[in-house]
């Protein structure tokens, strides 16, 4: 996994001196986290415990997870990574601190993350969304995936509540080859 440089974000591997920033930033926002499959992180403790296992997962060649630091500032604001794969093909997440909402910083980062994967040999790529989790959905039309269905599943074991979602794929052209 290499670090992505964007005009105007570099997307690099987490250090274990980010947790804070990340409960501060996102972990720990309700909001943020309302159509997550997890819950918002109720202390710094619980953060730095999570980012040790994601470190620990950088040992893994199919792990793919980048947190996303505003270059002119040097901070991080969000993260993208590959939460897992279907049918071979990387699914991705993504979330970022509300204060850097509609600015159009996880546009460049997913445009960022999904050229890498392509170059790294994927021919095709999953992200979904809720279908309620407007300004995510507007972030995948505008990367250029595309709506394949609609369904109802839980969120994950720990929302078990059905939400709608949309589920969509960006499937590698020539020119991305």
């Amino acid at each position: 996994m290499r670090e992505l440089e964007t005009e105007r974000l570099l997307l690099r591997r987490f250090r274990p001196e980010d947790a804070e920033r990340i409960y501060e930033c996102w972990a720990s926002d309700a909001e943020v986290t309302r159509y997550l499959s997890w819950f918002p992180h109720e202390s710094p403790e619980q953060t730095a415990r999570i980012l040790g296992i994601w470190l620990e997962e950088y040992d893994r060649p199919e792990t793919y997870r980048w947190g996303i630091e505003l270059r002119s500032e040097g901070r991080l604001i969000g993260m993208i990574d590959v939460v897992g794969y279907h049918r071979g093909s990387p699914v991705l997440g993504y979330c970022s601190g509300r204060a850097y909402w509609g600015r159009g910083y996880m546009t460049e980062a997913l445009s960022a993350v999904t050229d890498e994967l392509f170059r790294d040999g994927f021919d095709t790529i999953v992200i979904e969304a809720d279908t309620e989790n407007i300004g995510s959905n507007r972030v995948i039309e505008k990367n250029g995936f595309q709506l394949v269905s609609v369904y109802e599943t839980p969120l994950s074991e720990h929302k078990p509540e059905p939400r709608p979602r949309n589920s969509y794929r960006k499937y590698k052209t020539k020119r991305e080859a």
